[in-house]
């Protein structure tokens, strides 16, 4: 029977168990979870946190993270600026990137979610308004939200997966894991 993590994946943490790179210690995966034979479905960015799911299927892996089956991944995002109407409409008709057009998204605006704190915090401007937007894709291009974001004329501040087709971070702690039932 195969094993499916859900893991709430805290900021500066890379997605993989093991640091092949910048000469600094970085935090990975293996400080979170001790569980052999399991593998990200996917990616997240370091600077991003959340709903990370982890697998020892090799068929639901590519299901999860293969752009072909279109599972959708839910992000929320809080952007610097206010999203109007028109900027949403943008990011729901897809927008094009360095590497092509998106395929078109939900968007909406939301009010600020009840998010555990971020360490360290997102510096936050008296003179430099913000907004939280719920954004759902499709496919999964390297810093894809961000830089959607970016090009309507919000940048993104913090990055949230909630969920990944049905799974959801849900009540899972950040830092911690829980099997999928």
């Amino acid at each position: 029977m195969s094993r499916l993590l859900l893991f709430n994946k805290p900021y500066g943490v890379l997605s993989q168990f093991t640091d092949r790179g910048s000469g600094t210690a970085r935090r990975t995966l293996s400080d979170f979870i001790d569980m052999p034979g399991v593998y990200p479905a996917g990616r997240l960015d370091r600077d991003s946190e959340g709903l990370l799911l982890l697998t020892d299927d090799g068929r639901l892996q590519a299901r999860i993270a293969d752009p072909k089956f279109k599972m959708p991944k839910t992000y929320l995002a809080q952007v610097e600026g206010e999203a109007q109407e028109a900027d949403l409409d943008r990011l729901r008709r897809g927008v094009t990137l360095k590497d092509g057009p998106t395929r078109p998204a939900e968007a909406e605006r939301i009010d600020p979610p009840a998010l555990w704190p971020r360490d360290p915090p997102v510096r936050f401007r008296k003179t430099v308004p913000d907004c939280w937007i719920r954004l759902t894709i499709r496919e999964g291009r390297n810093r894809q939200v961000r830089r959607m974001t970016a090009a309507v004329g919000l940048p993104t501040l913090r990055l949230v997966r909630w969920s990944v087709g049905d799974w959801t971070v849900g009540d899972v702690p950040t830092g911690e894991w829980r099997l999928a039932a």
